[in-house]
């Protein structure tokens, strides 16, 4: 009797994880040259566990989730890398095969609400075509299915607003509906693209305890995107901080948040506000601009940006690119900087 062996990755290691994510590499050729938006990005997340991924606009978080949705393929986008999901390599995946998972297996909550939604397509038949897309089901049973998922978001009214148009939503209403769009199928993997972005306070409260709650419902694995720190903290289990397209540090949330060992990590927490500190504290951002994609320093991306670069001895920064390396007695937190543990003792620059 054949035994059927365990999809194995290109270094010869069957994935154990949920999602396996591992030197993914997105690149867009362009006149000007080659863009390198997501450059050897690698990471893993279990079911029932979040990962926050965070960085300014331009450091290729929202490009990674399109990859993990296949969703640059038919594109000039240049792939390179490996995306295991359930034993399932998705980069090397046709086209016709991604799409069957896409919207069942893998779902995204996108950022913009109303550009998502159809403005001539009623919201109800909006999620009940990504039901039928996937499920064998009459129209009568996938609307009732759209009323459910309305109710389940916290939409009130569902029997009378599922036939009702975006524009005819609220910003948060939109962003539910979007939700119970992504979960109608009850996806595995859920990604959430600045899902509070234009939202008050307490609407974004209120859809990050949804997302909290459908998780625990479905026990799906969740992936959310925001530049925000403080709503990485609120949700996620494990935090990637990317910039200029790479990691530049990963580990769990209490590990990057109470100790961070990245200078643009520090720079990140510097520039939030705290309802603690005085309230005449000027905010400390961090000085300079992200770098071009396409033409990206060659040594460390955030050298030229970096008060602490002239304490690496022989200029490293500027002429050597650092590895990801795990943190003195954690090999969980891993961060790629040349700054020597001992002088990480002292994170304001003078």
């Amino acid at each position: 009797m054949a035994i059927e062996l365990p999809p194995q990755t290109a270094d010869g290691t069957a994935p154990s994880a949920f999602l396996d994510v591992r030197d993914l590499q997105v690149h867009f050729p362009t006149e000007d040259g080659l863009v390198k938006a997501v450059d050897g990005v690698s990471f893993t997340l279990e079911k029932g566990r979040t990962l926050g991924i965070v960085g300014e606009s331009g450091s290729g978080k929202s490009v990674t989730s399109l990859a993990l949705l296949g969703l640059h393929k038919g594109t000039r986008a240049i792939l390179s890398g490996e995306i295991w999901l359930d034993g399932e390599e998705l980069v090397a995946l046709p086209e016709p095969a991604m799409r069957a998972l896409r919207g069942e297996k893998v779902s995204m909550i996108f950022q913009d609400p109303l550009s998502a939604l159809h403005p001539f397509y009623m919201v109800g038949n909006q999620i009940a075509e990504a039901y039928l897309v996937h499920h064998k089901a009459s129209k009568k049973e996938a609307k009732d299915r759209a009323i459910d998922m309305l109710k389940r978001v916290g939409i009130p009214q569902p029997e009378r607003r599922v036939n009702d148009y975006p524009h005819q939503f609220s910003g948060g209403m939109r962003q539910r509906a979007m939700i119970a769009m992504s979960l109608v199928c009850n996806p595995e993997l859920l990604i959430a693209d600045e899902p509070t972005t234009a939202l008050d306070v307490t609407v974004q409260a209120q859809i990050l305890d949804l997302i909290h709650d459908l998780q625990q419902e479905y026990g799906s694995a969740v992936i959310i995107i925001t530049h925000d720190l403080g709503v990485v903290a609120q949700t996620s289990n494990d935090i990637l901080v990317m910039y200029g397209g790479r990691c530049i540090e990963y580990g769990s949330v209490q590990d990057v948040l109470n100790h961070p060992e990245h200078p643009y990590t520090w720079g990140l927490l510097q520039s939030m506000p705290s309802l603690s500190s005085d309230v005449h504290t000027k905010l400390n951002p961090i000085k300079g601009n992200p770098p071009s994609l396409i033409n990206l320093p060659s040594g460390c991306a955030f050298s030229p940006r970096c008060a602490f670069k002239d304490r690496v001895p022989g200029g490293r920064c500027m002429t050597e690119r650092p590895e990801l390396r795990p943190m003195a007695g954690n090999d969980q937190h891993i961060a790629a900087c040349h700054l020597a543990d001992d002088e990480k003792t002292d994170r304001v620059a003078k």
